[in-house]
């Protein structure tokens, strides 16, 4: 528990802590934000990097520190970043193909997958949309896609449209509502109900799963 402590206070102090950085690092701030979000997209290995809430979070700062952090430029970044670590990540489950199945281990967890293949075969192509907004699904989905050999120019359409969705949703909402005083004040409740919003679609298909295997 420890050792998850740090990550806590960094995944429910977002605001200050990206106002830290943003302070420390300045334009460079861009790029981290980049970095994260590329790499919580386009890495099956790390799904438990922060997305909806960091975007929520810079979508904040932007609205906050206008001279330090451009709205526009934030969006148009982080769309690219989302967009291109989807086609990595799909680009990987490609080369790795069936086989992936076979694994299980810290970095590929197999219940991810199968749960993600669930997913994936009740919503079809539109699951790489739907997933953007689902924690840890949203992570394997394109890696799914590209284990199945989904068509590409397919894939590439909905990958650009939960892509660009997801970025301007949920920065845009942060940008808006995030300098709201009472949003300020209690911003660690926003981020677990950020948290909680997202996890509902796996919720409600847990449940689901659970009443028609006892029907």
């Amino acid at each position: 528990m420890e050792a998850l402590k740090p990550f806590l206070d960094l995944f429910l102090n977002l605001d200050e802590k990206l106002h830290e950085i943003l302070n420390v690092w300045g334009p460079w701030t861009y790029v981290l934000l980049f970095a994260i979000i590329l790499c919580e997209t386009g890495l099956v290995v790390t799904p438990f990097l922060p997305g909806d809430s960091l975007l929520f979070a810079a979508g904040a700062m932007a609205a906050l520190h206008p001279d330090s952090l451009s709205i526009v430029l934030l969006l148009i970044l982080l769309s690219i970043a989302a967009v291109l670590g989807d086609t990595i990540n799909y680009a990987i489950g490609r080369a790795v193909g069936p086989r992936a199945f076979r694994i299980n281990a810290w970095f590929l967890k197999h219940e991810h997958l199968v749960k993600t293949q669930e997913f994936y075969d009740r919503h079809g192509g539109k699951t790489i949309v739907l997933a953007r907004f689902v924690p840890i699904v949203r992570t394997f989905a394109p890696f799914i896609a590209g284990v199945g050999k989904m068509n590409y120019p397919q894939f590439l359409y909905y990958n650009v449209v939960g892509g660009l969705a997801w970025v301007l949703i949920c920065t845009l909402a942060g940008y808006f509502f995030g300098g709201l005083e009472i949003v300020k004040k209690n911003f660690e409740l926003v981020v677990v109900g950020i948290v909680l919003v997202s996890v509902l679609p796996v919720a409600w298909e847990l449940w689901a799963a659970r009443r028609r295997g006892a029907e």
